[in-house]
C-alpha cells in the first residue's frame, strides 16, 4: 500500500489541523496510507519570549520545510499565517482548504465585552499586531505576553490574573473551545493577521502524485484572499516582524482587501483598502501595500527596522 507522510508541528492546534487534513485526504483516497510525522521547530523551541525578539518569519516552518526538501515527508500542514512571504524554490503552497473565521477574539471571565474593560485592564497577547491596534482603541491597556498553546494560555488568563487574553478564532474553534469565547473583535477594532484562519499543504513541485492528492482540498476562493494578503504582506514585511493586519474577502470575481500598519505603541495607524478582480489578488495586495506606504507606512516601517537591529528586546 502507498503511504503518503504528512509533516506538522506537534503543538495541539498543529496536530488537529494535521489530523483534519489527514481526515479528509484518507476520506478521498482509501487506497492510501496516511501518517503523521511530527516535527518540533525553532518557534516551538523558545517559549518564554515575544516571537518578535526571537527572529524573522518562518520560526515554525523552517525546519518543516527542510524534511520535506529531504524526503522525510511527502507534504507539510502549516497555518497560512505562519508562512513567509519566500518559499523555498523546489517547493510550493500546492492547497489551500476553506478558511475557519479569520477573526481574533476577546476571552474573559471578569467582562462582557472589550468595551467594558476599565482603565488599565490587564490583557494577554504576545502579538504585536493585536497590541498596536488595541492601543490605538484603548492607550490606557496594559500588555502581558504570553504564549503557548492555547489550553496554557487560558490557563494563564486565571494564574496572571489578567482581565482578558486574545486569541484567533480559528484556534479556539478547531480545538472546541467556542463556549470559552467572550467576544468575536469587529475587523474596524482590529484586523486579523496575514493569512489567518486558513491552512496551507506546502509539498515539492516536482511530486506530480501527491499534488494531484492535495490539490482535492484547494479552495479558491480562500486562496485568492490569502494570495491578496500576502500580497500586501509582501510589499511591507521588510525583513522583520511589524503590526501588519489585512483581510480580504472574495464576492463572485472580486476580491476586496482591507490592510494596515500600525506603529508599536498604536498612535499611527495607516489604513488602506483596495478591490480588483481574483485573478489579480496577489498584484492587488502588492499595490495596496505600495500605496500605505505613501500614506504614512514607510517611516513607521524604517522605525521598526531601526529597533530591530538595534537588539530592542521589547520589539
Amino acid at each position: 500500500m502507498q503511504e503518503v507522510v504528512i509533516g506538522t508541528r506537534g503543538s495541539q492546534l498543529a496536530l488537529w489541523q494535521a489530523n483534519w487534513i489527514h481526515t479528509e485526504l484518507s476520506r478521498r483516497f482509501p487506497k492510501i496510507k496516511f501518517s503523521l510525522k511530527t516535527i518540533t521547530t525553532t518557534g516551538d523551541k523558545i517559549l518564554n519570549s515575544p516571537l518578535s525578539a526571537i527572529g524573522d518569519r518562518g520560526l515554525f516552518v523552517k525546519e518543516i520545510e527542510l524534511a520535506l526538501q529531504e524526503h522525510e515527508i511527502d507534504l507539510a500542514v502549516h497555518s497560512m499565517k505562519d508562512v513567509p512571504t519566500f518559499i523555498p524554490s523546489d517547493l510550493a503552497i500546492t492547497a489551500i482548504p476553506h478558511r475557519e473565521d479569520p477573526r481574533d477574539v476577546f476571552i474573559s471571565n471578569r467582562w462582557t465585552s472589550f468595551s467594558q474593560l476599565p482603565s488599565g485592564a490587564q490583557v494577554g497577547t504576545s502579538s504585536l499586531r493585536r497590541i498596536a491596534q488595541l492601543k490605538a482603541a484603548r492607550p490606557d491597556l496594559q500588555f502581558e505576553p504570553i504564549r503557548g498553546n492555547i489550553n496554557t494560555r487560558l490557563r494563564k488568563l486565571d494564574e496572571l490574573e489578567l482581565d482578558a487574553i486574545i486569541l484567533a478564532a480559528a484556534g479556539v474553534k478547531r480545538l472546541g473551545w467556542t463556549e470559552q469565547i467572550t467576544e468575536y473583535l469587529p475587523m474596524e477594532l482590529v484586523l486579523p493577521a496575514v493569512g489567518q484562519g486558513a491552512l496551507g499543504i506546502e509539498t515539492r513541485k516536482d511530486d506530480d502524485q501527491t499534488n494531484a492528492l492535495v490539490r482535492e482540498l484547494h479552495h479558491p476562493e480562500t486562496a485568492a484572499a490569502v494570495q491578496a494578503e500576502r500580497g500586501f504582506l509582501t510589499q511591507l514585511e521588510g525583513g522583520c516582524q511589524v503590526p501588519i493586519g489585512a483581510w480580504a474577502e472574495v464576492q463572485g470575481d472580486t476580491v476586496a482587501l482591507q490592510g494596515l500598519v500600525a506603529s508599536l505603541d498604536g498612535s499611527q495607524v495607516i489604513k488602506g483598502q483596495k478591490q480588483g478582480p481574483v485573478a489579480e489578488a496577489f498584484a492587488i495586495g502588492d499595490a495596496l501595500g505600495r500605496e500605505l506606504r505613501t500614506k504614512g507606512a514607510q517611516p513607521i516601517l524604517d522605525e521598526l527596522r531601526r529597533l530591530k537591529e538595534g537588539g530592542n528586546a521589547g520589539y
